[in-house]
């Protein structure tokens, strides 16, 4: 289950080092966005619907019927992205970007899977523009571009992209109900449609993640709305959701936008599933023995922190990644030799914490805690969906 972030790990950790609070915030928010944006144009579509509820379906024959539905000449949207996932005290002056603030805005998808989505702001828009390969974000409000490769489209056991049967599908959310408490699919309505929602929520107590919701046309396929609430909350963290729709022709200039001359450009690298078939690329070195041999700095892995057993380490692009737990409550802790021409990491206009003899910097959202901190020349960021004071003791644990 670990796959997917292999290959992501070193993108993400350069971000934590480089960039400043501010960007950091806003590209976190970015990220969610570009996730949520893919994920409510990711099914097919077709033709017809009155807004009234659909029929009662077994989850697994909604999925199939949703991804089986033919595929549109086009998505023409209006969207609302929520965001209140980041206190007030954390924007640091920066809730004018619609990545932190939210925003409405506008979204169209083509048949060949290129999209676009504008959030629109006084601060100014934001633009997210995507391909089957690559995707990017413009900020205007910091006049920075953020862009990603992605992984190349996976095809079905037999090599197409035909959709899996109900069966495979049923087997599926069965290994996953061994993790998550997956509701059935329930029928309403949204953004005038007839729709169905799902909901899904770790069966494992320890994390602020509560739940993710889907809600997706009962007779088109295109998800319509989709959510992630903290613990005990029925105000969504994050939520992208469309508000009306239409299906039709998109003309190619209308996603095939490119930023302003002169934007800054953050590249963010590759993302994707690791082919581990692929002798090409070195593998990680894993293992507390092996990576302590070749990080060329002090490890630091306590066996436990916060209660919870250390359960892999591994270097990835001269970084260590230590994991704690399993499940949605794992604490990650990154380290890396410090740079001596910085004084302090991305989080350090953030208020400080005090961790056993040093000075931390702490960011706490309602879906996690970030924190991080240097010690004896190394640098470390601690992350879980976890409060702050586990967090807290997690990193007076290692230090």
């Amino acid at each position: 289950m670990y796959g997917p972030f292999r290959r992501g790990y070193p993108w993400v950790v350069r971000l934590l080092r480089t960039l400043p609070t501010r960007r950091l915030l806003a590209l976190i928010a970015v990220v969610a966005a570009v996730v949520a944006g893919g994920a409510v144009v990711a099914l097919a579509s077709g033709d017809g619907g009155n807004g009234a509820e659909p029929a009662p379906k077994p989850l697994a024959t909604a999925i199939h019927d949703a991804l089986s539905a033919p595929e549109p000449a086009g998505v023409t949207a209006r969207v609302r992205f929520t965001n209140n996932l980041f206190p007030s005290g954390a924007l640091l002056g920066s809730a004018g970007t619609p990545m932190l603030s939210g925003a409405s805005g506008r979204l169209w998808l083509t048949s060949d899977g290129r999209g676009r989505i504008e959030l629109q702001s006084d601060a100014g828009d934001v633009q997210i523009v995507w391909s089957k390969t690559a995707a990017s974000v413009y900020d205007a409000s910091s006049n920075t571009v953020y862009k990603l490769t992605l992984p190349a489209p996976s095809k079905g056991e037999n090599g197409t992209d035909a959709p899996p049967a109900v069966a495979q599908i049923s087997d599926v959310l069965t290994r996953l109900g061994q993790h998550l408490d997956i509701s059935g699919a329930t029928p309403t309505t949204a953004a005038g449609r007839p729709a169905y929602g799902a909901t899904a929520a770790p069966n494992e107590a320890g994390a602020l993640l509560g739940s993710a919701r889907l809600e997706w046309d009962a007779q088109q396929g295109v998800p319509l709305s989709v959510g992630v609430y903290a613990k005990g909350s029925s105000s969504p963290a994050l939520k992208l959701a469309v508000t009306e729709i239409s299906f039709g022709s998109v003309p190619a200039s209308t996603v095939d936008i490119a930023p302003p001359t002169g934007a800054k450009v953050v590249d963010l690298g590759a993302i994707g599933i690791r082919n581990e078939a692929d002798s090409s690329k070195p593998k990680p070195v894993t293992g507390l023995d092996a990576v302590r041999a070749a990080a060329g700095f002090d490890v630091v892995a306590p066996d436990a922190i916060a209660g919870r057993p250390r359960t892999d380490v591994r270097l990835v692009g001269g970084h260590v990644l230590v994991v704690y737990g399993k499940g949605p409550g794992a604490i990650v802790v990154t380290e890396r030799k410090a740079d001596s021409a910085q004084t302090g990491g991305p989080l350090k206009a953030l208020p400080p914490v005090p961790l056993g003899g040093v000075t931390g910097h702490e960011l706490t959202t309602q879906l996690g805690t970030v924190v991080e901190w240097q010690r004896g020349g190394v640098a470390f960021v601690l992350a879980g969906s976890v409060p702050s004071a586990t967090a807290e003791t997690a990193a007076r644990d290692f230090t």
